[in-house]
């Protein structure tokens, strides 16, 4: 089977790999001269479904899960840290509340959480600890991946500008990874803005992501190594690429200023925002029309549900599996 990936990000590169494993002769085309840029390159990389029950579906939890173990078995060195939600006192009442919607964690006290991250030590009174969760370096992730695809897999990578159509002739199946770019096909897409940060400090030591819940924006910190932390990330409605507002920024350093001061003398390294695909329930699809399938809407969850996605769409390519899961939300309209 030759098959033709539209699109470079953890939803085409997963997919790639999904195909190549069974047997498929892959080429993947992406307008950037690289892969893994867009919204992919300025994600978190939580792998993180429990956490992520809070304000998402049961299959979110499904997908990621499946996800999870594949992260850990495709690319090297993924840290399983867990993860640390935490609340100033004020906002106890949200930290509560995290936990009444979520699942797999421990409540722990001061001195639980100072010694899981002694820099923390007494800061916070009360915390949620998520130990079977992980996380990932994305771009490093991304570049692993693709050198996967191409030294154990023979994957065609092709970046222009004339091959990045999602049909092709040459193709017996096409698979539209395009994320918000596919809105000319996937009318019901929107674009929900991310806005995050990365901070360097040699004063603060994190060993796993903690979530900071705060009033406006619940803020993640995502200890990248060598003091290099992200900080992540706004939700905004809109489709508005690359500028960062001065209001967000000061609601992700105030927050991460809450769980330490010292994050107040970090240096900025990089400011990024992009634009994730969503549908209207903020699930993602596999839709097919013809020989294209369509593996889009990942919203914030792209590492932690491409995965999955990307077996499911192999499976419907080579054996017509139905996953209604991910298939039957809008089935009068498809």
């Amino acid at each position: 089977m030759r098959v033709r990936i539209v699109g470079a990000g953890v939803a085409g590169l997963t997919c790639a790999h999904a195909f190549a494993r069974r047997g498929a002769r892959v080429t993947l085309v992406d307008r950037n001269a690289g892969s893994g840029r867009g919204c992919s390159w300025y994600a978190g990389g939580m792998l993180a479904p429990w956490c992520e029950r809070e304000s998402a579906e049961p299959i979110i939890v499904e997908l990621g899960l499946e996800s999870q173990d594949y992260w850990r078995e495709a690319v090297p060195d993924v840290p399983n840290e867990g993860s640390l939600v935490l609340a100033q006192p004020r906002d106890l009442p949200d930290l509560r509340r995290f936990a009444r919607r979520t699942d797999h964690y421990e409540w722990l006290d001061g001195t639980a959480i100072a010694a899981l991250e002694p820099d923390l030590d007494g800061r916070f009174d009360q915390g949620l600890f998520f130990a079977s969760e992980s996380h990932l370096e994305p771009r490093k992730a991304l570049a692993a991946l693709t050198r996967r695809l191409t030294d154990e897999f023979g994957v065609e990578m092709r970046f222009e500008a004339e091959g990045f159509t999602p049909e092709a002739d040459d193709a017996d199946i096409v698979v539209d990874c395009r994320g918000l770019s596919a809105r000319d096909e996937l009318t019901d897409l929107r674009g929900v803005k991310g806005e995050m940060l990365v901070l360097y400090s040699t004063e603060v030591s994190l060993k796993r992501p903690v979530r900071m819940l705060h009033p406006r924006i619940p803020v993640y910190i995502v200890p990248r190594g060598d003091g290099h932390f992200m900080i992540g990330a706004t939700s905004i409605e809109n489709d508005e690429r690359g500028r960062v507002t001065g209001r967000s920024m000061l609601e992700l350093l105030g927050a991460v200023y809450a769980l330490h001061p010292a994050f107040g003398e970090a240096e900025i390294v990089e400011i990024g925002a992009d634009v994730r695909p969503a549908f209207p329930d903020n699930l993602p699809r596999l839709r097919r029309r013809g020989k294209t399938i369509y593996v889009n809407g990942l919203y914030r969850h792209g590492f932690l549900a491409a995965p999955a996605l990307a077996r499911r769409a192999a499976e419907l390519a080579f054996d017509g599996t139905h996953f209604p899961e991910v298939m039957d939300e809008d089935r009068r309209e498809w």
